[in-house]
């Protein structure tokens, strides 16, 4: 290989050692921990780019599931991801250590929120907290976006534009825009992968 040429993606290698349900706690902790404004950026760069559990277009698809599950979409993740690798212990593992480190810290900044709350210096920060937690949030995007944007994925990269169109422009109802999105991108990828077998 030339050193010019680009590293190749290493594929997730579960068979030989999945996480341990420790392993699967502290992860998704410091997940949580690191995750001012949302979690998603630093769950993709964790399960995707450090630890290699996922690849690219797993987590896309897992990710993806988890929107039609009823509650968070990361919380979602974090059981979806964890009974994947170790059934139901691994998605109680994930899920307490995404959720119990902000809770007992949410917990403690209530109280004193509750008894600095007017100081304007506090009200300050929390604006530029949440100017970077969308700037977070806008690089994940894009991340995510890259396994579609591949010349195979015209057909997914057009449904996406015209979802966010539907939804996001247009205003149409969110379940009006799924009953149709869902079964058209169903019905699509069969055929791509029928058509390629």
């Amino acid at each position: 290989m030339s050193p010019d040429s680009a590293p190749a993606v290493q594929e997730p290698d579960l068979a030989a050692a999945p996480p341990g349900l420790l392993t699967l706690f502290l992860a998704f902790a410091r997940m949580s921990l690191a995750g001012f404004g949302g979690v998603l950026v630093f769950a993709r760069r964790a399960i995707v780019e450090q630890h290699r559990w996922m690849t690219p277009d797993e987590f896309n698809e897992t990710f993806a599931l988890c929107h039609f599950l009823p509650g968070p979409n990361i919380v979602n993740l974090s059981m979806v991801f964890g009974a994947r690798l170790r059934g139901i212990a691994g998605g109680i593992a994930a899920f307490a250590g995404l959720l119990l480190p902000p809770t007992l810290i949410m917990t403690v900044l209530a109280i004193i929120y509750a008894q600095f709350g007017e100081l304007e210096l506090l009200r300050r920060s929390l604006a530029g907290i949440s100017c970077a937690a969308v700037g977070l949030l806008i690089a994940v995007v894009f991340r995510m976006m890259t396994p579609l944007l591949k010349p195979m994925d015209a057909v997914a990269l057009t449904l996406m534009l015209g979802v966010f169109v539907a939804i996001g422009v247009l205003r149409l109802p969110l379940q009006a825009v799924l009953l149709v999105a869902i079964p058209v991108s169903v019905g699509a990828t069969y055929f791509r992968r029928r058509k390629v077998a």
